[in-house]
């Protein structure tokens, strides 16, 4: 016997796989069909609830109507009946699902092992399951790495749907008593505003998605989820290039989209979201960024795009354009030159020029006469005169600037000191909120583990480098997070429990459940724990295994023959016993009385506890009846005298008579 339980009288429970806010997951094997499968059972502590039971049992409804190779399939469902308090048993409902094996999206995130590729692909095939899922009705509402699943194969596989809704439900928000349902890190505005969901808010999660698969973190971070929350409303996020430089501009514009505060100018349904997304995979930018840029381009002529002027090439190209429409060709001569000139002094010198030009009331377009102008040489002169302060200032800025260099590299001659971050201080917070203070400061969080026996598990023992210390930006912090103590003590509540109950509870204390054996016992219930090797008390390492001994639910039956009733009797109320009896007496000229002669079930055996034992007890027969007194005395005739003695005595007797 393996000892696991079974559920439905189908369904093999194996070991944990995973946890989660609302459920834990156990690899299974469906006996009818000889496969793995995975189920998901509600926690016990929340069965109780009814919020929480609807919630687990919508999800089975939403997902075993979707049948897409990217969605885990749900294969069936049901109900175990769970002892909660004595004479009170709680209603537990289970899913059985896919089994799938691989990693989740946020694993491959904290391994940091995935390319800008690869991100396109895994989000291609999470938006694939957001198309067929919205197709049928249902937003799944939480998208976040720890929901997506990439098989060896690296096949998506999107699994928890379990605050789905409907999209026809009109009263389907984020809220549920003034608490929002969902992550944090990839709620939509909407969602954080308890306003009604659609399609929309799973692809504004998927690009929250999208963001941290190509930079390793979320789109907005923050000390409190409300914090995190606030900033998906009233902020914008920061654009992936600028944290990985291997984002290609292609991609930046499809996050744009993505993650707009109005619905309405986001993605408007997931495959224009993937077909957006493979072809900035391909390094196409999305069309309307594309567009944008291209008319803010059109706005300045030819001649300001080829030289880059700015702002002021902007305003000549203009003047430049609109000279080309005047029908004088001095006009657009002198406009060109006004346009182009250096300040206000070209323009009046343009002007007097064509004054000059037109003196005798006749257009010269062949240029200025052949005759001097006294202002105009007082002009020319004013005008040379003023390109040589103008050199002479030059010039002197040349020196100046010259001497400055000098000194700072006569002064400095060391390389420029790099711009620096520093190094937050984590030691004791958790592992998610020291991972948050990292990379709010623009680096980069990774963590190992390591016992401690003075540091919860899950807080910070301590970092690389360490808090205060000056670092470059993008830089690396390695924390170590603790593990608990390396020796835990095996605690005395393991006995009583289920084999799936006293597994977990080891897993919590690091440990690991191991083989099973069975034994019986009188008061332990079958499939219960009746000890553990090693035993409660005692000292294991973490990590190691712990043997778990159930009990089968029968009880040994003791020798009761040649026993005193008495004795007998007492055997069956031993604790290791505690069997029922009932005395049967049968008469016995052999045995002494109150002696027991047999037992109903036979010594050594195995029966069900509680099972009735009948002892056969020998009592004392009852006295013979005392023989009967004769009434008359004999007879004196010969002929009724009995016959008595041997032939020679009747022989003998005539001759007595005779004599």
């Amino acid at each position: 016997m393996t000892g696991h339980r079974v559920l439905d009288g189908r369904y093999e429970v194996l070991e944990l796989i995973g946890r989660g806010g609302m459920a834990d997951v156990h690899l299974g094997r469906d006996l009818r069909l000889g496969r793995s499968v995975a189920i998901k059972v509600l926690r016990q502590d929340l069965a109780r609830d009814p919020l929480f039971q609807s919630r687990f049992r919508r999800e089975a409804q939403a997902v075993a109507g979707l049948n897409n190779p990217n969605i885990v399939a749900v294969y069936d469902t049901g109900e175990e009946e769970i002892p909660d308090r004595p004479q009170h048993e709680v209603r537990v409902p289970f899913i059985v699902m896919e089994y799938v094996a691989g990693r989740t999206l946020r694993d491959h995130v904290k391994a940091g092992d995935l390319t800008p590729e690869d991100s396109v692909t895994y989000l291609a095939g999470v938006l694939g399951a957001l198309e067929y899922s919205h197709k049928a009705g249902i937003v799944h509402r939480d998208i976040k790495p720890a929901n997506v699943m990439i098989t060896p194969e690296h096949t998506v596989k999107v699994m928890d749907f379990g605050i789905a809704r409907a999209m026809a439900d009109s009263q389907a928000t984020m809220t549920q008593t003034q608490a929002v349902l969902g992550t944090a890190q990839y709620l939509s505005p909407e969602q954080a505003r308890g306003e009604t969901v659609d399609a929309r808010s799973d692809l504004y999660s998927a690009g929250c998605l999208l963001f941290e698969l190509l930079t390793g973190r979320p789109p907005f971070v923050g000390d409190s989820p409300v914090s995190v929350a606030y900033q998906h409303v009233r902020e914008e996020p920061p654009t992936a290039s600028s944290l990985n430089p291997r984002v290609t501009a292609a991609l930046d514009s499809v996050l744009a989209r993505a993650l707009r505060k109005d619905r309405e100018e986001r993605f408007q349904d997931a495959a224009s979201f993937r077909s957006a997304l493979l072809d900035a995979g391909r390094g196409i930018v999305l069309s309307d960024a594309a567009g944008a840029a291209t008319e803010a381009m059109d706005v300045a002529s030819p001649r300001t795009r080829a030289g880059g002027l700015g702002r002021a090439g902007v305003v000549a190209g203009a003047a430049a354009g609109s000279a080309i429409h005047s029908p004088d060709p001095e006009t657009r001569m002198m406009d060109r030159v006004s346009a182009i000139g250096p300040d206000d002094g070209g323009v009046r010198a343009g002007s007097g020029t064509e004054h000059a030009a037109s003196r005798d009331g006749r257009p010269d377009v062949l240029g200025p006469r052949e005759e001097t102008d006294p202002r105009q040489d007082q002009r020319r002169g004013s005008s040379r005169a003023g390109w040589i302060t103008v050199f002479c200032v030059a010039v002197l800025l040349v020196l100046v600037g010259g001497y400055v260099v000098l000194t700072t590299l006569t002064a400095r001659p060391e390389t420029p000191e790099v711009a620096s971050v520093t190094a937050p201080e984590v030691v004791g917070l958790s592992e998610a909120e020291a991972e948050d203070a990292i990379e709010d400061t623009g680096l980069t969080a990774s963590s190992d583990e390591a016992f401690n026996a003075t540091v919860d598990a899950g807080n910070v023992i301590s970092s690389d480098p360490a808090g205060g210390a000056s670092v470059a930006p993008d830089s690396r912090v390695t924390i170590t997070v603790s593990r608990g103590p390396a020796n835990v003590v095996l605690p005395d509540t393991l006995a009583g429990l289920t084999e799936s109950s006293a597994r977990d509870a080891l897993e919590e204390l690091g440990l690991k459940g191991g083989d099973v054996t069975e034994e019986s016992s009188a008061d332990v219930s079958g499939g219960r724990v009746i000890t553990t090797n090693p035993r409660a008390g005692e000292t294991v390492p973490v990590g190691s295994s712990v043997d778990l001994v159930l009990s089968n639910g029968r009880v040994t039956v003791p020798l009761l023959t040649d026993l005193t009733v008495d004795q007998a009797q007492a055997l069956l109320a031993d604790p290791a016993v505690q069997l029922p009896s009932v005395i049967e007496e049968v008469e016995n000229s052999v045995v002494a009385p109150g002696i027991v002669t047999a037992q109903s079930e036979p010594a050594r055996s195995e029966v069900a506890q509680g099972t009735r034992i009948t002892i056969t007890v020998a009592k004392a027969p009852a006295p013979a009846p005392a023989p009967e007194t004769p009434s008359d005395a004999p007879s004196d005739t010969p002929g009724d005298q009995p016959t008595e003695g041997s032939g020679d005595e009747q022989n003998a007797r005539p001759t007595e008579d005779g004599a």
